[in-house]
């Protein structure tokens, strides 16, 4: 085994050494949740942890690491009646982004199960991290069943294995932590909840900090052993620190003031439920602890927030985590009333009741009104420039200043049609791991999903050929059936959005973009890979190339201009080559092709036909596309209509868009069905 780098020498990232510190001291905090680009320490701090975690005592010989002062009285190994003991070092298992759901909680023998009759159960790694650390990189790349698992652990504290009226239970009970990076997409927020501290970190950009970082590094690459001997002394001390905090954490009071403060900054902050209470009051218990104090005082309180609240406080994916420390240090002010005062909430002034919005409470702000520009109710013909689009090079016409977002909506769902073969999601069908039963066949590799009356079927007809005598039924890895089982999948959400000039009515453009938030809002619940290709004037760009950090795309979308000419034909090639080269690193998962236009064409020789060959493109390549037509004003040409019937796809306008008004559509469908019948 390596020589992990030691946690005493990781240069600078002072919060996440301290987060981790904390959860040493006090597994109750919750765990560890590490933001941050690539290359800032994450994996390297976490791993080297476990080295300053005190011993556990484990029974001898249980798979399952049960304390012998209460073990645990389900264990598949047990029970276990004062047997003798041994203490080994806290365990840190590390779950892989792509492990199986058997690599997680474990998996029965199927063939001695059904043969025998035996509960022949191998442990996962739920079971290994029992008591220790749950390490997980790229935590947010972690598939959904994966997650689903670790959340009923984490909830629970214990691991349950249902697999063909088989049933095993234990206990895992376990620190979780993970690392990821911001741009490759954010967590699901019932995972993000569950971990206690969140921290941000960052390269230094401090040029003799950076120097002392190369300097380890490398001198711990060219003799791992020796460098790890060199501080060898500051480790144990800080392994004495934490055995000493520990012993400490049941002496420590959090008194009534520090609560108050405690609850009235989760309040101030608006954050939901009551779990951030709980971690903070367990956070500000464990950082007295760690100073050697049995008191919990304001500053502990102001640090237990700026651990505990970032990421409890976001609203949606796109809300940059963080607080505000002037509004944090006003709240722990106002209520930092002593133990002893017989009225805390009385204030000096003598008013009991304080705002309790206070300074920079959230809100959307708003929106922008219309200023002037006309809401593009005289169209002109497709290929006809409007009034937006005339000269569109000439200085100061071409580019108009970037547009707010409306408010965001629940948006209908889109979906790409067939039967797909994926990454695990929530849009489209498609045949995955998990779901409903539809039908079986011989596994391919490892069984995973046993077809229990498929397997039975195939192992009948040979019965007496095998010698059958008992009622046992002799099965044979032959006659194994892996069930074939309908799920959802991800896909890959690619925006084609128009932003000439026909579309820079401040209004209308607001409206536009808020329909493409509210679209980038569902493919981040639906765990789809999102892009951006954008046209005006000349030209087409890729925005944003397809990635899972569907807030980046809104942070991009948030800055785009408007004006000029409507190239369309060059925003539907620039997208169909963005397919083509991602069809080639991701074959399995499938587009759906959102164009955001009122489906006008301007610009160069022959636009309206440019436009047609290039739509049709992705009608002969079979790609699904939606057309969400943003004509406005009372003269409509169906313009975008036209275009989605050349794509092969459908068009649904900004109305139609929101959930709500499904119903609706639904109605007027069933009544044309029945008139044409």
């Amino acid at each position: 085994m390596s020589t992990p780098f030691p946690f005493t020498a990781v240069v600078g990232q002072d919060d996440l050494r301290l987060a981790l510190l904390l959860n040493a001291v006090s597994p109750a905090v919750g765990g560890v949740l590490v933001r941050g680009e690539k290359g800032t320490a994450k994996s390297t701090a976490v791993r080297a942890l476990s080295v300053l975690m005190p011993e556990v005592d484990v029974v001898a010989g249980c798979r399952f690491s049960c304390d012998p002062d209460a073990p645990d009285p389900a264990c598949p190994d047990g029970p276990h009646d004062g047997g003798p003991y041994v203490s080994r070092p806290a365990r840190t298992v590390e779950l892989p982004v792509g492990a199986s759901e058997d690599r997680l909680v474990g998996a029965l023998d199927i063939e001695r199960a059904l043969a025998e009759g035996v509960k022949a159960f191998e442990p996962g790694l739920l079971a290994d991290a029992h008591r220790g650390i749950l390490y997980v990189d790229e935590v947010n790349l972690l598939h959904d069943h994966l997650v689903d698992l670790l959340l009923d652990a984490a909830a629970m504290g214990a691991s349950y294995v249902e697999r063909e009226g088989v049933s095993v239970r234990h206990a895992a009970r376990f620190l979780l932590v993970g690392t990821m990076n911001p741009e490759e997409g954010e967590l699901r927020p019932q995972l993000l909840d569950r971990f206690g501290l969140t921290v941000e970190v960052a390269a230094s950009r401090e040029p003799d900090q950076r120097v002392e970082v190369v300097r380890r590094r490398l001198a711990y690459d060219d003799d791992p052993d020796g460098f790890a001997a060199r501080w060898a002394d500051e480790e144990s001390a800080v392994r004495a620190r934490i055995a000493a905090a520990r012993g400490l954490l049941p002496s420590v009071r959090l008194g009534d003031a520090a609560l108050r403060q405690i609850a009235a900054t989760c309040a101030a902050f608006e954050v939901d439920g009551m779990r951030a209470d709980i971690v903070m009051a367990r956070t500000a218990t464990a950082l007295a602890a760690w100073a050697g104090r049995t008191e919990v005082l304001p500053e502990d309180v102001r640090q237990a927030a700026l651990l505990a609240l970032p990421h409890r406080r976001r609203r949606n994916p796109f809300d940059a985590p963080g607080l505000d420390e002037d509004k944090l240090d006003e709240t722990l002010e106002e209520f930092g009333g002593s133990d002893d005062d017989p009225d805390p909430d009385a204030r000096p002034d003598g008013d009991p009741n304080p705002d309790p919005d206070g300074p920079g409470g959230g809100g959307q702000p708003p929106q922008d009104g219309p200023d002037g520009e006309s809401p593009a109710g005289d169209v002109p013909a497709r290929g006809e420039p409007s009034q937006d689009e005339r000269a569109p090079d000439a200085p100061g016409s071409g580019e108009r200043s970037p547009v707010r977002a409306a408010e965001p909506f629940r948006t209908k769902v889109l979906s790409v049609p067939g039967l797909g073969e994926g990454a695990a999601g929530r849009r489209s069908r498609a045949r995955t791991e998990h779901g409903r039963t539809t039908g079986s066949r011989r596994p391919r590799g490892t069984l995973t999903k046993l077809h229990l009356a498929a397997t039975v079927l195939a192992a009948a007809p040979h019965q007496r050929a095998r010698g059958r005598s008992g009622p046992g039924l002799v099965v044979r890895r032959d006659d194994l059936r892996q069930a074939t089982r309908e799920g959802r999948e991800g896909n890959l959400v690619l925006f084609v959005v128009d932003a000439s000039g026909s579309m820079a009515a401040r209004q209308r453009m607001g409206a536009v973009k808020g329909a493409v938030l509210s679209l980038l809002l569902d493919a981040y619940q639906r765990r789809d890979k999102v892009g951006l290709v954008t046209f005006r004037g000349s030209a087409a760009e890729v925005a944003l190339p397809p990635t899972s950090s569907v807030d980046a795309a809104a942070a991009r979308l948030e800055s785009l201009p408007t004006g000029g000419r409507t190239p369309l034909a060059a925003g539907l090639l620039r997208a169909h080559e963005v397919l083509r080269v991602e069809r080639l690193r991701d074959a399995t998962r499938r587009p759906l092709v959102v164009v955001v236009t009122d489906g006008r064409a301007t610009g160069g020789p022959e636009p309206v036909a440019l436009a047609g060959r290039a739509a049709r493109l992705f009608a002969a390549g079979g790609l699904a596309s939606v057309v969400v037509d943003c004509e406005a004003g009372p003269v409509r040409l169906g313009l975008a209509g036209r275009l989605a019937d050349e794509l092969g796809g459908s068009a649904v306008t900004l109305d139609e868009l929101r959930a709500d008004s499904i119903a609706g559509l639904v109605r007027e469908v069933q009544g044309t069905s029945r008139r044409a019948a």
